[in-house]
């Protein structure tokens, strides 16, 4: 008995002896406002909770766009970046070609309890460099989709019995609706940012893509007979300015606002105007009753334009991150996977499968409608010169939105962009 006291009494010791565990903080930093940030809010504030004393996040929210990353290429070559960071996908080629993401390997994978089969094939495929080198972990796709105003449809052949937007099957279908819905009413039937980078861009390569076009071809601008389908797109949406379906150079707010307002059938934007509409119609503002579906197939094919926010780890200038640092890493990114449904609320389709395949996200409108975009996403050109705030996008604020206006033909406007973005490319 004396020897078992003797035992206990120096494992006492010991373990007051022993240091406490020390907690690892997290630096983070993002790009999300609005209904984005505050659902980020949510889920970093339920992680720091639930890992108290252990891991906590370290938030700070910068400027979207140009002066994010171009914050993010500074502190990294200097080494005071963050730990872990959001990223837009398409941002990802010009990352790899300065260099400023760490690659994510399969321990550290398997550190946050994931793997790539958890994904969405075609935002794994984002998320790789052309070696199939993992730099970032994709957490949602993001698309543009058609919401609707259910009141200008009304007894037209465009809403079916329960109210769900039908008959739309082609270019042809839906400029009749088009037209049902300005006999109806609707007097600019259906609005987009026509005015600004983003909307133009995401509209224009949504069309190219249902064409099987593609914007950048080994080095090239539009190479063949892709330059006459993007000459086919801009057409599409000149004619629909012409012919006043779409309002002249809206600024992104207006083009929102002409949907909510009721002045417009139809509205192309992206999911994540999905919470404003739910809001809207939960406190009466709205008026309306309203849906959101995938863009329907106007062409040739279903294909609508997508990127992917995504987690990534920049690297340190010269530093390497301590093992204890990155294990606290990818148990943050683990964990905000695992509870990515906190993330659709904001009208994204997560990336992480079993969250879209859960019985949570099936019950979720209109999100689970659209969330077949996730098999048919068409991310933005593989190239250092596109994606979010990139020359490309400077090509649809500067050449395309005139054209919509009627100061260039859709075929000068094609011809302006390749010799622009070529030069940019040699």
């Amino acid at each position: 008995m004396r020897t078992l006291r003797n035992l206990m009494g120096a494992t006492a010791v010991s373990l007051i002896a022993l240091p406490a565990v020390a907690q690892e903080t997290v630096v983070w930093w993002d790009f999300l406002a609005g209904g984005d940030g505050v659902r980020m809010k949510a889920l970093i504030d339920g992680f720091n909770a639930e890992h108290e004393g252990e891991i906590v996040i370290d938030a700070t929210t910068l400027e979207w766009g140009v002066p994010y990353y171009t914050k993010v290429r500074t502190s990294a070559a200097v080494g005071e970046g963050p730990d872990v960071m959001t990223y837009h996908l398409s941002r990802l080629p010009l990352a790899l070609e300065e260099g400023i993401l760490t690659p994510i390997t399969d321990e550290d994978l398997e550190m946050a309890g994931l793997s790539r089969d958890d994904f969405f094939e075609a935002s794994v495929e984002a998320a790789s460099g052309d070696d199939g080198t993992l730099y970032a972990l994709p957490f949602d796709i993001h698309s543009i989709v058609l919401y609707y105003n259910k009141s200008f449809l009304e007894g037209t052949d465009y809403l079916d019995a329960d109210g769900n937007l039908t008959g739309i099957e082609s270019l042809e279908d839906f400029n009749a609706a088009l037209a049902a819905a300005r006999e109806n009413g609707s007097e600019t039937p259906l609005s987009y940012q026509t005015g600004g980078d983003g909307g133009v861009w995401r509209v224009f390569y949504t069309l190219l893509s249902q064409q099987g076009g593609e914007f950048i071809v080994d080095g090239e601008v539009l190479p063949g007979d892709n330059a006459d389908k993007a000459v086919r797109a801009l057409q599409i949406m000149t004619d629909w300015s012409n012919e006043g379906i779409t309002p002249a150079q809206a600024e992104y707010e207006a083009s929102v606002a002409l949907f909510t307002s009721g002045t417009s059938a139809f509205h192309m934007n992206g999911v994540w105007e999905v919470p404003t509409m739910t809001d809207m119609a939960a406190d009466g503002t709205l008026g309306f009753e309203w849906g959101a579906v995938q863009v329907p197939v106007l062409l040739d094919e279903a294909a609508t334009w997508a990127d992917s926010h995504a987690f990534a780890i920049p690297v340190q200038g010269d530093e390497e991150m301590t093992p204890e640092k990155r294990a606290a890493v990818m148990e943050v990114i683990g964990w905000m996977e695992r509870n990515s449904i906190g993330w659709a609320s904001a009208g994204h389709i997560p990336a992480y499968v079993a969250t879209v395949e859960s019985e949570e996200y099936a019950s979720m409108e209109p999100n689970s409608t659209y969330a077949s975009l996730a098999d048919t996403a068409s991310f933005d050109p593989r190239n250092p010169i596109a994606g979010v705030a990139s020359p490309v996008y400077d090509a649809a604020l500067n050449i395309m939105v005139p054209t919509l206006a009627g100061f260039l033909t859709p075929e000068d406007a094609v011809a302006q962009m390749q010799a622009d973005l070529s030069g940019m490319m040699q």
